[in-house]
């Protein structure tokens, strides 16, 4: 994979999180950058268009409000040219964050291999891999998805180096 032409896109949020409190760059943004580091990929960070509260409890309130319609800052339009899309999110209620299904909802997937990182506190991959086999049609969505406990996302470039 390596070889190939890659695009990550991701979504990450700092402030406060699940179990590691206050943080200045989101956990799914510290993996991003170790798979472009290992890959020469280029990327894409989702943002949101409306930032969502630091603290964590009311974060999640509004992660949930915002499922199925969750504007955002930036979009890409055109993935034509890579043959490997990362596509990494944090866990938010059960999948993806609202704002990466915004960001890859009107994409050409036809022929696009896929692979898939999370980043979590206990939900694991949650329902990321189905989710975008449905969303992104005729891609090839890897079934060696990654999930990295969030707290540990710092120490983990050896695991996704191994992954690669």
């Amino acid at each position: 994979m390596k070889d190939k032409k890659s695009l990550i896109i991701y979504f990450s949020r700092a402030d406060e999180n699940y179990s590691v409190g206050y943080i200045d760059k989101g956990n799914t943004e510290i993996v991003a950058e170790y798979v472009r580091d290992l890959t020469n990929a280029d990327i894409f960070k989702v943002e949101p268009l409306v930032p969502y509260a630091k603290d964590y409890q009311t974060c999640i309130k509004e992660a949930k409000e915002r499922i199925g319609n969750a504007p955002i800052k930036e979009t890409i339009n055109d993935i034509s040219n890579y043959e490997v899309i990362y596509i990494m999110s944090p866990i938010y209620w059960g999948t993806y964050a609202p704002e990466l299904e915004t960001a890859i909802k009107d994409l050409n997937f036809t022929g696009k291999t896929i692979r898939v990182i999370t980043t979590h506190e206990g939900s694991g991959l949650g329902n990321v891999v189905n989710d975008l086999k449905r969303s992104c049609k005729g891609a090839i969505i890897l079934d060696d998805a990654l999930a990295i406990v969030g707290s540990q996302a710092k120490e983990s470039k050896n695991r996704i180096e191994s992954w690669i």
